[in-house]
């Protein structure tokens, strides 16, 4: 599975808890979709969770339309679509368009919170984004064909401080993201906290990589080991931030993870002597797999409640 897929799965499996929400997603699905006017909607997309969320979407914003299977080039593609005049009707009035604008724009009236921006983005990837798997860059991006659309998309972002860059590419306007802070701050804006903390876990493994090929093998070998570990606990930290429960914990495990998050290429060792104050490494280490393990289990909660609300 590619890394675009990856998001777009974590995307696909969020819940829609608002009425509002539910059009600013079905909205996103108009825009960024084949095609979207008097004739009404099409989305085309090769993954089944992308295209059955956006049908529960429509479903939630009371627009009912159609999802299918096609053959194309050895593979699937599933297709929702809004064809029904009524149907159509009700949607382009749900929206506020006439189906007949020379110029696409994002009509703000369809994003009444801030959960609907992040919904209106999430399923903009979903119908146009890829993104470049982490081991060779850092870059998020949407493509559309509508260039007055990907302004507005555009000065959404900025909006919201994600310092997006627009281009051309085949005729094409593109909306990109490259720095890797920021792509990591726009997948968790767009619900895949999974995907950025894999992208934190792989920076943090490369920029510690890049350093120990500067030293002798044996030093290579031990800093690849303490790097793994490191990564690994810091990927526990970032998502018990994300989830607002760091603050919760007893004291001692807090100072591990601003230990850990300060210093990511100290060993135990220099971690235990930097603390204050000082703990034993055997000390330090206990803590730092409790961090992993309370990450670990509220994963699983969390995983475990959207299989139940997903069924």
């Amino acid at each position: 599975m590619s890394f675009s897929q990856q998001i777009k799965q974590e995307i696909a499996a969020r819940r829609l808890t608002r009425p509002c929400c539910a059009r600013a997603a079905a909205y996103a699905a108009a825009c960024f979709g084949r095609y979207f006017d008097a004739r009404g909607v099409v989305v085309q997309t090769e993954l089944a969770e992308a295209a059955k969320c956006i049908q529960r979407a429509y479903r939630m914003a009371g627009i009912e339309g159609s999802l299918i299977e096609k053959e194309r080039g050895g593979g699937l593609v599933y297709e929702f679509a809004v064809k029904d005049p009524d149907e159509v009707e009700r949607m382009l009035a749900l929206f506020g368009h006439t189906g007949r604008e020379a110029n696409l724009r994002i009509n703000p009236r369809n994003l009444a919170c801030g959960q609907c921006v992040s919904w209106f983005v999430a399923v903009a990837f979903l119908c146009s984004g890829t993104a470049t798997d982490p081991q060779k860059g850092y870059n998020l991006e949407f493509t559309t064909p509508r260039r007055n659309l990907a302004r507005d998309f555009e000065s959404l972002l900025a909006e919201h401080e994600f310092a997006p860059h627009r281009t051309l590419r085949k005729g094409a306007s593109v909306v990109y993201v490259k720095a890797s802070e920021q792509v990591e701050d726009l997948l968790t804006f767009m619900g895949a906290s999974g995907a950025s903390l894999e992208l934190m876990n792989r920076k943090i493994y490369k920029d510690i990589r890049n350093k120990t090929n500067r030293l002798t093998n044996c030093e290579t070998a031990n800093m690849d080991k303490t790097a793994v570990a490191g990564a690994q606990t810091a990927r526990a930290i970032r998502y018990l931030q994300q989830q607002d429960a760091l603050s919760a914990l007893p004291p001692p495990l807090q100072q591990a993870a601003a230990l850990r998050m300060e210093h990511p290429d100290y060993s135990l060792a220099q971690l235990a002597a930097a603390a204050a104050p000082p703990v034993s490494k055997s000390g330090l280490s206990h803590r730092m797999k409790k961090l992993e393990e309370i990450a670990r289990q509220m994963q699983q909660r969390q995983a475990g409640q959207e299989r139940e609300q997903h069924g």
